[in-house]
């Protein structure tokens, strides 16, 4: 089979002559070559959970600080500005991870970036660990887990979905990838998130003691990564390694029109139910600040977790009703955030993070897939990098509404924020089904060939019953030579 190539252009590249297929598969003759000790990983584990389990423990590096902004606030003595200003620097270590490590682990092969992930994840929580000794300490560590994130999103994701199908897992249905790949992130970003969480409210050293256990976690990841496979033989553009940095299918009018749409909404939802709702119910939460930010921040990733095996209900091949539906459901979830700060309500802010976890697990799914529908092979991982920075760009809400909320309303501000939601929801809804990706146009088109065969070969029997066995055999003749 010869892999789907999207280029960026004002429309897709047309490869029905090629024999393309779908986006979706891998060729065999991409992969690495196969060794029996190797295809199962360690121990008879598949090699996907083993990627798995490396993307959980760097997605619980980037998500472990989130519900300790409190704690800074109220012990380390730190404004308001300066925490949220924290929840977002990471995104500063984040985009060129997502932008760079992809592309260069299409070029280079998903083990070495995956390593460096890993190895950003174990510096990233030693600086935090440090953090009692100065802001600064946070701040790098911030840096650091960010680099970790975005490693593991752009790479991780890519090769998750390439060991969840062919010779690595042939019984996994043809979504299992992107299902797999969005729930390493969402459980490994809940857990780290719970433990922070109740260490900081109950436990001992909770400065400290929530960094120490994710070092534990990730350090035999450094082992398990190394002996993994690769999904398919590193490739990509020959020369200079900054020609590798360009993802074609990045301008594909599908990805644009419809994924870069709805691809902030994700995380800048979640960001602003369990980032920056908490603090803004501290009067009301006393001191169980921290369970509540805790309970918010699981509760969203663990409602979002949970959605997720069903996303593929809502999701479809022909439009984009999964993202319509997810971004719809996140712009309420924000509303009901401004209304749970108006009325300083605990519950209503908790349901508002219940609302914005279904949104997200449906939008993670369905961005993926649409992500996988769109790139070639060779910029899979490149493609999923560049979903993900538009995605964790919304990370900065919580710093840009704490920057502007001593000139301007809260709720001003989060009207106008959801007021651009809907802009692009609207925008996403126009262009639900168009521009969709070249394989399926071609499959739909072949459907219209062979129905108008069909129309001329029944018109053919229909003469040839009516006419004589002379005029019956000659009629065959030229209904075989059309």
């Amino acid at each position: 089979m010869t892999d789907t190539e999207v280029r960026a252009g004002p429309e897709p590249l047309d490869e029905s002559a090629t024999g393309a297929t779908t986006a979706l598969a891998v060729p065999s003759a991409a992969e690495e070559p196969a060794a029996p000790g190797r295809r199962t990983g360690l121990g008879g584990v598949k090699p996907w959970i083993a990627a798995w389990g490396a993307v959980f423990v760097c997605s619980w590096a980037g998500n472990q600080f989130s519900p300790l902004l409190l704690m800074y606030e109220d012990r380390e003595h730190l404004s308001s500005l300066l925490v949220n200003i924290f929840l977002g620097v990471y995104v500063l270590g984040l985009a060129p991870a997502l932008l760079l490590a992809g592309s260069l682990s299409d070029r280079h092969g998903r083990r070495p970036l995956m390593l460096v992930g890993v190895l950003a994840a174990l510096i990233g929580s030693v600086l935090l660990a440090l953090g009692l000794t100065g802001a600064l300490f946070l701040a790098l560590g911030r840096l650091f887990s960010g680099i970790s994130v975005g490693v593991a999103m752009a790479v991780g994701n890519a090769w998750i979905k390439e060991l969840s199908q062919g010779r690595f897992d042939p019984g996994a249905a043809e979504d299992s990838g992107a299902r797999r790949a969005s729930l390493a992130f969402t459980t490994g970003s809940a857990a780290g998130a719970l433990l922070a969480g109740l260490v900081a409210q109950w436990g001992p050293l909770p400065e400290v003691l929530p960094f120490l256990v994710h070092l534990a976690l990730t350090v035999p990841f450094l082992v398990i990564v190394a002996r993994l496979p690769e999904g398919r033989v590193p490739g990509g553009l020959p020369g200079p390694w900054w020609r590798q940095l360009g993802v074609p299918s990045a301008g594909h009018r599908r990805f644009t029109r419809v994924v870069l749409l709805g691809a902030p909404w994700i995380f800048g939802s979640a960001a602003i139910g369990y980032g920056y709702l908490p603090t803004q119910l501290a009067g009301a939460t006393g001191t169980w600040g921290l369970v509540c930010a805790t309970a918010a921040t699981v509760i969203a990733l663990g409602v979002s977790s949970a959605i997720q095996p069903l996303a593929q209900r809502v999701h479809s091949l022909e439009s984009a009703r999964g993202l319509v539906a997810a971004v719809g459901i996140m712009l309420l979830g924000t509303a009901a955030v401004a209304l749970a700060i108006r009325t300083q309500s605990v519950a209503i802010g908790l349901g508002a993070n219940v609302v914005i976890g279904v949104g997200m697990g449906i939008a993670l799914v369905s961005s993926l897939l649409e992500v996988q529908r769109i790139a070639g092979s060779r910029d899979l991982a490149g493609l999923t990098g560049v979903f993900y920075a538009a995605a964790y760009a919304g990370f900065l809400a919580p710093a840009v509404i704490a920057a502007v909320a001593h000139l301007v309303d809260v709720q001003v501000v989060l009207a106008v924020i959801v007021a651009l939601g809907a802009v692009c929801w609207v925008g996403i809804l126009v262009s639900s089904r168009r521009h969709l990706p070249a394989d399926e146009r071609h499959l739909a088109a072949d459907g219209g060939h062979l129905a108008a065969d069909e129309r001329h070969l029944a018109a053919d029997e229909r003469h040839l019953a009516a006419d004589g066995p002379g005029a019956r055999e000659d009629r065959l003749v030229a209904a075989t030579g059309r």
